[in-house]
């Protein structure tokens, strides 16, 4: 799905250096570079805090936490996204409440989020699923109206920018009253391990979690908040740190590849692109995901892989249905579109190393199986 080998060979020599440096000065936690990073993350996004955690679920959990969210308090979020969006939720003892999502985006849906809203909500959790960011505004305003919080699980969408109807744009994750995003290998800003980031403009909440993240110290050994054990290791930043500056050339290598997969199958009435809602840079492209019609999706799978392309299903089964999560209050008709979505959906190569010869051959085999299977 991704081609990080060939993404490296051209930073080699600069993330190699990199390690070296803090090879040769052994800060391997906490050290210089885990603060550079930092700075100059929270100056490409324009927030005024990052917070470096250990991965990307870590980050969600301890955003909540820093939150000071209740055992049984509901936490609204989408069925049709990765489990860590809901896991952190039940591992804090809140109550997950999962919504449908927008037939289009893929996102949340407005009308489930307002229609899920009861006394007992404490905060709703948007995800900017693929790489597109979620109707903020929207959400904001529900949020204000109702005195909620918002967390941005921005885990596969760093560097794309939400514009507001008025024009202004700003940054995936700085939106919210609080963010968590992943530096998994396969993102769009990966590093070469696990990592993770929280990122918020609440002074107060920033120096809450700062805690959080160390144990619930903000003085060595006096514990003044339960805490966890969730650092990024300084080789890791220094991998992150060399590649930022390249984040925005390797969003639009993504979204080029985009464009091309889009005009291949254009006129393809059973193979429906990806909906964009807004500016070309609201969809950064963490995945790029198709929906199959009239064509057995699970086949065409098989297929792509017999032929060497490596592809996935995001997602196979609704959480709302995955045995973890199962809850009597969850109604089928309330999740026609997710229902729906993981019966048909597809997600192809996408990586900022993809060339016209390889795009060429997956939309040709894809065009191929579905013409003569529909």
């Amino acid at each position: 799905m991704v081609d990080l080998k060939g993404q490296y060979t051209k930073i080699k020599d600069v993330v190699d250096s990199s390690i070296a440096e803090v090879l040769d000065n052994t800060a391997y936690i906490n050290g210089p570079k885990v603060h550079e990073f930092q700075k100059n993350l929270e100056a490409y996004l324009n927030v005024k805090h990052v917070i470096p955690c250990a991965n990307g679920t870590d980050a969600l959990q301890i955003a909540m936490m820093g939150l000071d969210l209740k055992p049984g308090d509901e936490v609204i979020t989408a069925d049709f996204t990765f489990a860590a969006t809901v896991e952190v939720i039940a591992l804090l003892q809140l109550t997950p409440v999962l919504v449908d999502v927008d037939p289009k985006s893929f996102n949340i849906d407005i009308d489930a989020i307002k229609k899920a809203i009861t006394p007992k909500t404490k905060a709703i959790v948007p995800v900017h699923l693929f790489g597109q960011c979620a109707n903020m505004e929207a959400i904001m305003d529900i949020a204000k109206e109702h005195n909620l919080y918002v967390i941005e699980d921005n885990a596969q969408a760093i560097g794309a920018n939400y514009t507001y109807s008025n024009g202004k744009k700003a940054k995936a994750g700085t939106i919210g009253h609080v963010a968590s995003t992943s530096f998994f290998p396969s993102k769009n800003l990966g590093c070469y391990g696990d990592g993770g980031a929280i990122f918020t403009n609440d002074d107060d909440l920033a120096h809450k979690i700062r805690g959080i993240v160390n144990h619930g110290m903000y003085e060595r050994y006096h514990h003044d908040v339960v805490g966890v054990n969730s650092r990024l290791d300084s080789i890791q930043a220094a991998v992150l740190d060399t590649k930022l500056p390249n984040l925005n050339a390797y969003n639009a290598a993504r979204i080029k590849a985009a464009n091309a997969y889009d005009k291949a199958f254009k006129e393809h009435e059973n193979i429906i692109t990806p909906y964009r809602e807004g500016s070309e840079d609201n969809h950064v492209f963490h995945q790029y995901t198709l929906k199959i019609k009239d064509t057995n999706r699970d086949a065409l799978v098989k297929h792509l892989n017999e032929n060497g392309i490596p592809c996935g299903v995001y997602y196979p089964i609704p959480l709302h249905l995955q045995k973890a999560y199962k809850d009597s209050r969850y109604k089928e008709e309330n999740f026609k579109v997710t229902n729906q979505l993981v019966k048909e959906v597809i997600s192809l190569p996408m990586h900022t190393e993809l060339d016209d010869e390889q795009i060429d051959f997956i939309t040709s085999t894809v065009i191929n199986f579905v013409n003569s299977h529909s």
